[in-house]
């Protein structure tokens, strides 16, 4: 095929795109796109590779589009390249890891590394991105009441996660797009959790295959959790739950924040000026994105259910209603997310959710041999903020951004190991400081949490 049909196919009624040398049609897809329409529509017409390599996998487009949208080989000598509009700039020298003080140290880092676009998907959030602001301040709100005279000699941060040992009350949460921050991506944090002996969830559709996450796994015994977009095509979602727990996942994490694609508009001003129409149609309006699925209700839990033996989790619950209707649906745990604030702009914080369930459901928090375990992810960067969840009732934390984060500037896996290592200094260091030397010797007696509480809605009905 010639360069010059695939380029009159450059627009939303007809959109081609040239990947690895094949042309696609892409018209049918363009508001499945979990991206959105205008990020493929800046490609239209044009060879779409380079962009295209800098987030999904190779196979991904052949897993998601049916044969018939191949439309054959294109002669690459006469290809546009759309899309390639940020210069490529010489990268200035970066400090060493061992410069890497704290957990903001590498965002520093990140902002100065990644291209616009990459810092943008990173870190931006939903509208006036408040959400994402307060889910970090929150825990400015709460202060440590410190015991002492407590043997601290030998502290120790060993813990369970679903029933899987972990050297600390820390996972790393599934993350898109982690090319942005370095090209090997999703298996060198397999890797680096793997030798710092914690456990990765993995997201639904990562930068690279499943085969090379679960192979870069330090040894076939690493557990790894798996992140489950569910599929509006049930047996898809089936197949993709068969295939994850076959390569060897442990647990489903299933995402439930992000019905339909939050609008984050410092990614949106990135495309400013491209087609007007485009913005206000497709996924943002109609939920109508592939990974996400609308119309998911608490009945799916049971296919769900009878599709896998390995724990279930659901990923974003954001109020203490829902907190125990999935308790009563029998789901092994649950985590309080706001889906980093990328999704519903001014939802509250999971730390409020946290608190609301102290107040009116305090059961689900209970350690007294119950399977059913509450995770809190949104906001951690310091050693005291784990303390604080965990002492108010969290099993564990999830971090994601600063994982992302520790990876640019070609600090990779080391820089993801050293991210782990100085969050688990500072925890042991404040959990000697407030008299626990064992994570269970962490109480709700240990915060003062009544500037926060201040925030727990009084509304409540259960």
């Amino acid at each position: 095929m010639d360069a010059s049909e695939v380029a009159k196919h450059n627009t939303k009624d007809s959109c081609w795109v040239v990947i690895h040398g094949t042309a696609w049609d892409v018209t049918d897809f363009l508001e499945d796109h979990p991206g959105g329409v205008k990020l493929i529509l800046r490609h239209a017409g044009g060879d779409a590779t380079e962009a295209y390599e800098s987030i999904h996998n190779p196979d991904l487009i052949t897993e998601t589009l049916p044969p018939a949208r191949c439309l054959g080989a294109v002669d690459l000598s006469s290809v546009v390249v759309k899309g390639s509009d940020e210069p490529k700039q010489p990268k200035p020298a970066y400090p060493s890891l061992g410069a890497m003080i704290n957990v903001e140290d590498f965002e520093k880092v990140a902002e100065k590394y990644l291209t616009a676009t990459g810092w943008a998907y990173y870190s931006s959030g939903a509208e006036d991105e408040l959400s994402i602001q307060e889910s970090r301040r929150v825990f400015r709100k709460l202060s440590l009441r410190p015991r002492i005279l407590r043997d601290v000699d030998n502290i120790s941060t060993v813990t369970d996660i679903l029933g899987i040992p972990s050297s600390l009350p820390i996972y790393i949460s599934p993350t898109g797009s982690a090319k942005f921050a370095h090209p090997e991506a999703e298996p060198l944090i397999v890797s680096a959790a793997g030798k710092e002996g914690i456990i990765y969830c993995m997201p639904t559709s990562p930068s690279a295959s499943l085969e090379a996450i679960f192979g870069a796994r330090v040894e076939k015994s690493q557990p790894l959790f798996f992140q489950l977009y569910v599929n509006r095509d049930k047996e898809k979602a089936k197949a993709t739950i068969r295939r994850a727990v076959y390569l060897g996942a442990k647990a489903i994490f299933i995402t439930v924040d992000s019905p339909v694609i939050g609008k984050r508009e410092r990614d949106e001003r990135l495309t400013a000026g491209d087609d007007p129409f485009v913005a206000s149609t497709g996924v943002a309006k109609t939920g109508s994105a592939g990974l996400l699925n609308a119309g998911l209700t608490w009945k799916d839990l049971v296919w769900i259910r009878e599709t896998t033996s390995v724990p279930l989790v659901i990923k974003g619950i954001q109020s203490v209603e829902d907190a125990v209707m999935a308790y009563q649906h029998g789901v092994d745990g649950i985590i309080l997310s706001n889906h980093g604030g990328r999704s519903q702009d001014t939802a509250q914080t999971p730390m409020i959710t946290l608190l609301e369930i102290r107040k009116y459901a305090p059961q689900l928090l209970s350690r007294n041999g119950k399977k059913f375990q509450v995770f809190l992810d949104g906001g951690i960067r310091r050693g005291t903020d784990v303390i604080k969840a965990l002492a108010l009732g969290a099993t564990a934390v999830g971090i994601g951004r600063p994982v992302l984060y520790s990876m640019t500037a070609g600090y990779g896996e080391n820089g993801i190991r050293r991210l782990i290592q100085i969050l688990r200094a500072e925890l042991e260091t404040n959990m000697a400081m407030v008299g626990a030397a064992r994570l269970e010797d962490l109480v709700p007696e240990m915060v003062n949490s009544e500037r926060a509480e201040r925030g727990v809605s009084l509304r409540v009905k259960l």
